[in-house]
């Protein structure tokens, strides 16, 4: 019984040394600028891939709306 036991626990321990390494080359490819677009069609409405001035509008927006705790918080 303690045999089987020690022999579950030590599978249960080996089989977390089976994670695969990640290297560089791991087919991502970043060469191109941000506003470029990534080819996907989940994009925010009014965004135009390519175009770097709506691309730093879209941003501002983003920031300044949903990501700024400071316009969520109800101001007393």
């Amino acid at each position: 019984m303690k045999a089987a036991a020690i022999v579950i626990a030590s599978a249960v321990a080996l089989a977390a040394c089976g994670e695969k390494p990640q290297t560089i080359g791991s087919g991502i490819k970043q060469d191109s600028t941000a506003y470029s677009g990534t080819g996907s069609n989940f994009t925010a409405p009014g965004w135009k891939a390519g175009d770097r001035t709506s691309w730093e509008q879209e941003l501002k927006a983003r920031a300044q709306g949903g990501q700024n705790e400071y316009n969520k918080v109800s101001k007393r």
